[in-house]
């Protein structure tokens, strides 16, 4: 297999200039916008809104403050054992990790089940027997997955997180809104995550010996907001109620966070039905010119391209980030018989990945 290389370029979005009036109309409409965002109040300790895409905050309070987030830390454990493989491949589960407090999955001694299937079990009601039995299963014992958490949270930007358990009763661990907003973000990258969280019951099948039976999903916001994709409900004597949440609508998404907020399901609608009316959805430009170099053949290079396209919700449908793409391709190729993958373009919005399609070739 070839070795694969990383070149970036460095474009900028837009290539219209945008005159004067139009800049002021923007600024205005986009200060409007924040403004009544900004108006809506919650009893949430701390609480953010984002654009998924693009990472833009829209709504924030106390976003950097780190406080105990319960069970959506089972977002990390669930997208860590998705990016573990060999999801449907069955095993019996530990003995020791399914005897636990709290909500639970059903899990007995003995009960073969798959990682696939312990997701189900943590995004929908949101057991932690699943979450202990993956991480076992993961990487052997609670503190050795802990480290896999922090690592990979360290990977994604979350720097006021701290994990300690795989299912969150631990208290004294903690992140903050900005934080579980980002995982979030990385984890809606994943289609296998995105399936789960939103499916408001699942057909799954475990057990000794394994049989069909249905798991319930915690997320009262699937069926209260019809534009609501999930994602995860937490809830201990300190933390209190917490919730994290992604809606869709007309091509935007967007991500809402709020920790020890008594009235969450309310506030996360109120602040969609907010900020949605002010987002649009806009294609971002793919770097023109893009090739592979090639040996073998009368000319020296292929062109690349991709089947797929990006977008990310603005204001006004008016692009003003700065977009960065990373081709990431091998040093160079043998004549293709047919259109193959060779790689993947990666596009960065003001720094923070925000997409990864896939590029091709054909001679």
């Amino acid at each position: 297999m070839l070795k694969k290389i990383t070149v970036l370029f460095l474009v900028f979005l837009l290539v219209l200039p945008v005159s004067a009036d139009r800049k002021k109309y923007i600024d205005n409409s986009e200060r409007m916008a924040f403004a009544e965002i900004g108006s809506v109040q919650t009893n949430a300790k701390a609480v953010i809104l984002i654009e998924a895409k693009s990472g833009r905050v829209l709504y924030s309070k106390n976003s950097d403050t780190k406080l105990p987030v319960a069970s959506t830390t089972k977002i990390m454990t669930t997208l860590l054992t998705l990016e573990s493989g060999n999801l449907d491949d069955p095993f019996i589960v530990d003995k020791d990790a399914i005897f636990v407090e709290g909500s639970t999955m059903g899990l007995c001694v003995g009960d073969v089940v798959t990682k696939r299937t312990l997701c189900y079990g943590m995004l929908l009601p949101s057991g932690n027997d699943a979450a202990n039995a993956a991480a076992i299963k993961i990487a052997g014992s609670y503190e050795a997955f802990a480290k896999m958490m922090n690592e990979r949270a360290e990977k994604i930007g979350m720097s006021h997180t701290e994990f300690i358990s795989p299912s969150g009763l631990d208290d004294n661990a903690g992140a903050s809104t900005y934080d579980m907003a980002l995982l979030t973000k990385e984890a809606l990258r994943n289609s296998d995550f995105v399936s789960i969280c939103s499916t408001p019951k699942a057909l799954v099948n475990f057990g000794n010996p394994p049989y069909d039976r249905y798991l319930f999903n915690t997320n009262k916001l699937l069926e209260q907001y019809p534009d609501s994709v999930g994602v995860k409900t937490g809830f201990t004597d300190k933390a209190g109620r917490c919730l994290v949440s992604a809606a869709t609508k007309n091509g935007v998404t967007l991500i809402c966070v709020t920790l020890n907020d008594p009235d969450d399901w309310r506030d996360h609608g109120q602040l969609y039905d907010t900020a949605f009316p002010y987002l649009e959805n806009v294609e971002i430009i793919e770097p023109e010119n893009m090739y592979v170099p090639v040996v073998g053949m009368k000319v020296d290079e292929l062109p690349i391209y991709t089947k797929q396209k990006v977008t990310t919700g603005t204001f006004n449908g008016i692009a003003l980030e700065n977009v960065t793409y990373k081709l990431i391709i091998p040093p160079f190729i043998y004549p293709p018989k047919t259109e193959i993958q060779i790689g993947y373009l990666e596009y960065y919005i003001n720094g923070m990945l925000s997409d990864r399609v896939e590029v091709f070739v054909n001679s």
